[in-house]
């Protein structure tokens, strides 16, 4: 199979991909997250997601840059912000995995306990139907600490919150 998979972060593809490898997945991996903020975590996270990717010989392609503007135009006065967040992110990977001739498209953020993960798949099994590609869902929570402890010894950097502005603010109010 070969999958577009959006990759959210160094760390949280460090699980999925070993089980995708195993599996013998034909991975390629997309960054695309113009929720995260401020712009500096953004660029540590691609950095983190480039380093990990090159040690795994898995092509990263960065999409579209930093889109900051356009997700909070979104969110702003979103009833669910993490709702569109995730259908931002997917549709926007399933559009360039249908374009770009892949077999699926998933995400790393399967590999968060702290993520909505009916949420994903549900609006992930939305968008396959729109663009007529398979919404590979697995529930990769089980590897989570797994993930994170072999990150530490990759040295990749590790994130202390979700990525958006709003989850930066909740981080500090606990």
């Amino acid at each position: 199979m070969k999958l577009l998979l959006h990759i959210c972060c160094g760390p949280c593809a460090v699980y999925p991909v070993k089980v995708l490898k195993q599996e013998n997945t034909d991975i390629y991996g997309v960054f695309f997250n113009p929720n995260i903020h401020p712009y500096m975590e953004y660029k540590a996270r691609l950095e983190s997601a480039n380093r990990f990717c090159k040690t795994e010989s898995i092509p990263l392609e960065e999409l579209e840059g930093y889109g900051l503007e356009n997700f909070l135009k979104k969110a702003v006065f979103a009833g669910n912000r993490c709702y569109e967040c995730y259908d931002t992110r997917l549709d926007r990977i399933a559009l360039e995995a249908k374009a770009k001739g892949y077999d699926a498209f998933s995400t790393t953020l399967l590999v968060s306990p702290y993520q909505k993960h009916e949420l994903l798949r549900d609006i992930g099994k939305k968008i396959e139907d729109k663009y007529e590609i398979e919404f590979l869902y697995r529930d990769f929570r089980e590897g989570f600490r797994e993930g994170r402890q072999k990150a530490r010894e990759m040295g990749l950097y590790m994130q202390k919150y979700c990525g958006c502005i709003y989850s930066e603010k909740e981080r500090y109010l606990r």
